[in-house]
């Protein structure tokens, strides 16, 4: 497959590491690259209602609305222990789920994980229902939680290090509460690609591209960080070392298992479209 082929993904510094060998040519057999950093709201759109490109990372949760065209790569994602996204207040008298109760609260993407754990877990814990729901870019949360514009905020990605230095309040972690009920990983990103395409080649250039990371930790340094968005380079080694790990190389039956138990519950409440999505995800 000579053929240039394109990739979505974001900047941030665990897709850059993954995807640093595989977009440099660095990865033996595989072609070129045109690569598309995105947020993960807008790959998720673009997996919905287009299919101009070959291979995409997007939400778990997004999965019941990616296009017949896409097959689920078994590697290469993003799955993890520790790692959920997490609800911020700007008030720590307001750190208790009733506060959330016709709150306004903004989300980094209607078909993101993050958003599906947080209606899961708020039809537990928050009495009577949350109110508005705003989507904003990720990195805009933390600053309009702090400034009151929002009553409280979901946030992903290397929030998890830095929302005390806004001065902000953890209400609740949806990986911690997604781990205790379930025992099960937190399904967070997926990587998609094209089903014309020669499927068994593209997992092993992304499982060559993880192992290179892993071999070569030093290689994608400046790549990582020109995509940083101002990161401390302390916090993007955070970043990678908490969301590339053994499920990045491969989901395996455990990470599957975390996979289906959170689409077919979300199903179960409605929140997706009903399928069966064990059936669904091992014929993708």
């Amino acid at each position: 497959m000579n053929k240039k082929l394109s990739i979505a993904f974001s900047p941030c510094p665990n897709d850059t590491f993954v995807f640093h060998a595989l977009t440099h040519g660095l990865v033996s057999g595989a072609p070129e690259f045109d690569v598309t950093y995105a947020d993960i709201n807008i790959t998720n759109e673009l997996a919905a209602e287009a299919d101009e490109l070959d291979i995409l990372k997007i939400s778990y949760a997004a999965l019941p609305y990616v296009r017949d065209d896409y097959a689920l790569i078994l590697c290469g994602g993003a799955l993890g222990r520790g790692c959920g996204p997490l609800v911020l207040v700007n008030d720590p008298e307001k750190a208790d789920p009733a506060t959330l109760s016709g709150a306004k609260v903004a989300v980094p993407s209607e078909r993101s994980t993050a958003y599906l754990l947080f209606r899961l877990w708020a039809a537990q814990n928050v009495p009577g229902g949350v109110g508005e729901i705003v989507v904003m870019p990720f990195n805009e949360i933390m600053p309009a939680v702090k400034d009151g514009r929002i009553d409280a905020g979901l946030v992903i990605h290397e929030a998890r290090f830095t929302y005390q230095n806004f001065g902000l309040t953890m209400l609740a972690d949806m990986g911690e509460w997604w781990e205790s009920d379930t025992g099960l990983p937190i399904p967070l990103g997926a990587i998609i690609a094209k089903k014309t395409l020669d499927l068994d080649a593209v997992t092993g250039w992304i499982r060559q591209s993880v192992e290179y990371a892993w071999a070569n930790p030093g290689a994608s340094r400046d790549y990582v960080m020109q995509h940083a968005d101002e990161l401390s380079e302390e916090v993007a080694q955070s970043h990678i070392d908490l969301y590339v790990n053994e499920f990045t190389r491969d989901l395996g039956e455990k990470g599957f298992e975390a996979i289906t138990s959170l689409l077919n519950r979300a199903a179960e409440e409605g929140i997706v479209p009903e399928k069966d999505y064990t059936k669904l995800l091992k014929t993708r």
